[in-house]
């Protein structure tokens, strides 16, 4: 082969993978968008309790509980200093207990900051204490609360109620999901077979160029 026609071929090579490439990354991203097209739209929001919550014991996310008319708090949960669950979503007229577990010393429930404004009373140290609050319409929004002796602690906590609360998209790249940086996985292997491609049509190309026959010199005279 012609150093001229081999030229053209690895150019050729080289094009049509960057094409490849091109094709496939509309097409992952389409994917992606029926993905989350299929979940319903709003599956992977949740309420956005701001910064309160960050240091909040056992919080990760809220539980969605806008289907229940009661919902349970345990106060003195995991190791006795965090309400569990630390973070819900409720729908207007639903009744919140409080119940105490009797770990981790006394407790109470004070909000901290929101529409509703609810308050246990003097720190409890009882297995048998509850409390309870029933939140309406006149509370909607979110609400975060505290336990007075342990919120420096990280007894925390944050109720959302109804639907029109400020929300964050959950759906985010995270080293639990097969995406990496907000790029599909698939794509990834598009990138790194293209770049294998081009980098091997230039060093085949090169040594050709180097070492390979001259059109001088090759087919006799």
């Amino acid at each position: 082969m012609k150093r001229r026609d081999f030229m053209r071929a690895a150019g050729g090579a080289s094009v049509a993978a960057t094409a490849a490439a091109g094709a496939a990354q509309p097409a992952a991203a389409s994917s992606a968008e029926g993905g989350e097209g299929g979940s319903g739209g709003g599956g992977n929001l949740e309420p956005d309790f701001g910064a309160y919550l960050d240091d909040a014991n056992l919080y990760e996310s809220a539980e969605d509980l806008r289907d229940q008319d009661e919902v349970t708090i345990s106060v003195g949960g995991g190791d006795g200093l965090a309400f569990d669950p630390p973070a819900i979503w409720i729908s207007p007229g639903t009744t919140v207990t409080w119940e105490w577990t009797g770990e981790g010393g006394a407790h109470n429930v004070v909000a901290n900051e929101g529409p509703a404004e609810f308050n246990s009373g003097d720190p409890v140290d009882s297995s048998s204490a509850t409390y309870e609050f029933e939140f309406t319409e006149d509370h909607a929004g979110i609400t975060t609360y505290y336990c007075n002796p342990h919120e420096t602690s990280g007894m925390k906590g944050g109720i959302a109620v109804g639907d029109d609360v400020p929300t964050i998209d959950t759906s985010g790249p995270s080293l639990k999901d097969p995406s990496h940086f907000g790029v599909d996985i698939h794509e990834h292997w598009v990138g790194v077979s293209v770049i294998l491609m081009i980098t091997v049509s230039l060093l085949f190309t090169f040594f050709m160029l180097k070492y390979g026959e001259s059109p001088h010199t090759s087919g006799g005279n």
